[in-house]
């Protein structure tokens, strides 16, 4: 199984924790023995203060990042300068062993203390990337995506784009059609690109206007070669202008908007369809199996064999699987020696930063 280890750092975001919990920290079906194993630690075991008012109790120290293969750190307020004592030489210990180490949100402060940044592109929330900048200029900040995958360190823009990153790493360990499955167990949107903007001027389009009626006419032409060109006079506009109100309403640009539409599209057909491999490249209109086949490896990790089988291989057990203890991903992580060693009753919180 592979170990995944939240570390809450004080004034912890709620949410942001919530995110791996829900993605790793339950027993999951569509990936049967090859799950994951999710514990939740601190700098000190015991009560952590969250950025909303009450604490959460983390049951382990730092010593659970001695045997975790994925550390994410949520967002957490970050007040002061540095990291707890232990907190970056543990974080820097476990990337050198060969540890996945993922941030969401402000949680990129945490590793940017660590020095795990340093040299690299990475993103946070938008209204915290230019504080991130100024504490560590060796950090190329990206205040634009939705999130930054290096592949031994992850970033994440605010909030919900944790969700696309550790779905994002799902994708890379097991394959589109379990993070597809779980996806849909949280009701979200199974993809959304890296390089998608954070920041949307209008994410809703108006009733009376916007381009929303271009989009649905786009999405029943899919299997033609359609043009930004044709796609602007279908909404009446110049194609400098559609661009800007196309970017302005989705958060991506027109080609790159009908692109994921297409991805999707085949990732349907595969799983909902018995069409042939040929047959779904036409109608998502990548044309030949070749070309599906190379942008579903760029898109998605995954080929349209291997994702058709994702989908379609047997599930056993599952019932059993849905009916155990939700708990029960935790406390196969860890042996009755550490969980002894977990607090049984609150202690005092320690003041937050």
């Amino acid at each position: 199984m592979h170990r995944v280890v939240a570390l809450a750092l004080e004034q912890v975001v709620a949410f942001d924790l919530s995110i791996p919990a829900q993605v790793f920290g339950r027993p999951d079906p569509d990936l049967g023995r090859d799950g994951y194993e999710f514990a939740v630690c601190a700098a000190v075991a015991g009560p952590v203060a969250t950025t909303t008012g009450f604490d959460v109790v983390a049951p382990f120290g730092l010593e659970a990042l001695e045997r975790a293969d994925t550390i994410t750190v949520p967002g957490f307020n970050p007040q002061e300068e540095r990291l707890p004592d232990g907190v970056a030489d543990a974080l820097r210990a476990a990337h050198a062993r060969g540890a996945r180490i993922v941030s969401v949100c402000t949680g990129a402060f945490a590793l940017a203390d660590a020095g795990l940044l340093d040299g690299r592109r990475a993103t946070t929330h938008w209204a915290d990337a230019a504080e991130l900048a100024r504490r560590y200029p060796a950090v190329e900040v990206d205040d634009r995506v939705l999130f930054v995958d290096h592949g031994d360190v992850a970033t994440s823009a605010g909030v919900a784009a944790g969700i696309d990153l550790c779905l994002q790493l799902v994708r890379a360990d097991h394959g589109a059609g379990a993070a597809a499955a779980i996806a849909r167990r949280m009701v979200v949107a199974p993809y959304r690109e890296g390089s998608q903007a954070q920041f949307i001027d209008r994410p809703l389009p108006e009733p009376a206007g916007g381009l929303a009626a271009t989009r649905a006419w786009a999405l029943e032409r899919l299997a033609q070669p359609l043009t930004v060109g044709e796609m602007a006079a279908h909404a009446g506009w110049s194609v400098r202008s559609f661009a800007r109100h196309f970017r302005a309403e989705t958060g991506t640009t027109p080609l790159r908007w009908l692109h994921e539409q297409r991805v999707a599209e085949a990732l349907r057909l595969l799983e909902q369809s018995e069409l042939g491999v040929d047959a779904v490249a036409a109608r998502a209109g990548f044309g030949t199996a070749a070309s599906l086949r190379l942008h579903l490896r760029r898109a998605a990790a995954t080929t349209p064999t291997a994702h058709r089988r994702a989908f379609t291989r047997a599930r056993p057990a599952a019932s059993r699987d849905r009916a155990g203890r939700p708990g029960a991903a935790i406390a196969s992580l860890w042996s009755p020696a550490d969980r002894s060693r977990a607090p049984r009753t609150p202690r005092t919180p320690r003041a937050p930063g």
